[in-house]
């Protein structure tokens, strides 16, 4: 049995607790969270250990593994911790807010011989992960471009004040982008060669990077793009079917969600919507906006059910299961790394490669040219 202990019980922490004690080979020991109030609840919920901060968590609990939940300027420095004490982890993205802490991360977690995984990606969802079962069995021929577009309410939902400083990983680019960019590469192979891109700050009321495009160039000749809007103009909904990033039907309603009146008030408002933000069950696969991937031979996207696939002889259709979130997916793989099952793909190199793209977007939108990337990794097959 895998003990795990997760640090922040925000909405990325709390979607990890029904993968964790759903999964036969995990079990939820502890939380530490800064709130009290939260760490009443968990412990009265689920009967475990409660701790006011990570250090008392990761000095006191009986823990095998350390899920990382916590502001992305604090992943480095805990995650380091946590391979220091014996302990695997896992980290939420993105891994690190600079290249040197995310290769730090990694050295520290080779230095131990534990595992380190990095997630949730929404390359986890079943939808684009069977898009790549498509790419390397070869019937559609090598991938030629990967489009993936996204409109929502990104900017106006509550945030601490770190989810907007760009500095600290905060804006779409960073905390999207890192969900967009690990699908291009997913789907291209992985070997991103260059990024141009541009980045937006619409409403200065609330400044942040919160709009950007971007341009990617693989080595293998493959081009993705990755478009994301977070000012709630566009419902996201008209281009998904209705389905949202979690599977749930949502109302295609524009222009509703705007800042809370204080800093307290948002961080109120932001405690309560974790408790429901990511549900543990959907009725349709997972849906992140609108992403399209073009093969030599034909097309494939997204559909209600599943996956449609055009190509000259029509159009097929290929459902998807909806009973594994994209959570369990994770822990299923982070249990297979851990019992030597099998290598898995969104391990810290890859996360660096993802970051490292992440970092491009924002430094090529500042210098207004594209950007070469030097840290990038194959899909592990």
């Amino acid at each position: 049995m895998i003990r795990v202990g997760i640090a922040g019980v925000g909405a990325a922490g709390r979607a990890f607790i029904p993968a964790i004690v759903s999964h036969r080979a995990f079990e939820l020991r502890a939380v530490a969270d800064p709130s009290e109030a939260v760490r009443v609840e968990i412990a009265g919920r689920h009967g475990v250990a409660a701790y006011p901060h990570f250090e008392a968590m990761l000095g006191h609990a009986d823990i095998d593994l350390v899920c990382v939940a916590t502001p992305t300027e604090l992943h480095a420095s805990q995650a380091i911790a946590a391979f220091e004490a014996g302990k695997h982890a896992l980290l939420e993205k993105p891994m690190a807010t600079s290249l040197g802490d995310a290769q730090a991360i990694v050295a520290a977690a080779r230095r131990a011989g534990r595992v380190l995984l990095v997630g949730h990606s929404h390359s986890y969802d079943a939808p684009i992960a069977r898009m790549r079962e498509l790419v390397e069995g070869g019937t559609l021929g090598a991938p030629r471009m990967a489009n993936t577009w996204c409109f929502t309410d990104w900017v106006y939902r509550p945030r601490r004040p770190e989810e907007l400083e760009v500095a600290k990983g905060g804006g779409v680019t960073f905390r999207q982008g890192a969900h967009q960019f690990d699908i291009l590469r997913l789907l291209c192979g992985g070997l991103a060669r260059s990024v141009r891109a541009k980045t937006f700050d619409f409403d200065p009321a609330r400044p942040t990077a919160g709009a950007h495009v971007a341009f990617v160039d693989f080595a293998d000749g493959a081009a993705g793009t990755a478009v994301y809007s977070g000012y709630d103009h566009l419902p996201g909904a008209l281009l998904t079917f209705g389905i949202g990033e979690w599977g749930l039907l949502q109302a295609p309603k524009a222009n509703t969600a705007r800042a809370a009146a204080s800093p307290e008030d948002e961080l109120r408002a932001k405690a309560e919507r974790a408790k429901s933000a990511i549900p543990a069950q959907a009725p349709h696969p997972p849906v992140f906006g609108l992403t399209v991937l073009t093969c030599e031979r034909g097309d494939v996207r997204q559909v209600p059910e599943g996956l449609a696939v055009h190509t000259r002889e029509g159009v097929s259709t290929i459902p998807v299961a909806t009973d594994r979130s994209p959570r369990d997916l994770l822990f299923g793989e982070l249990h297979e790394a851990i019992a030597g099952i099998r290598a898995p793909v969104h391990d810290g190199a890859w996360a660096l490669a993802s970051l490292e793209l992440c970092l491009g977007a924002i430094e090529s939108a500042r210098a207004r040219r594209e950007l070469a990337l030097r840290h990038q990794v194959a899909v592990r097959r």
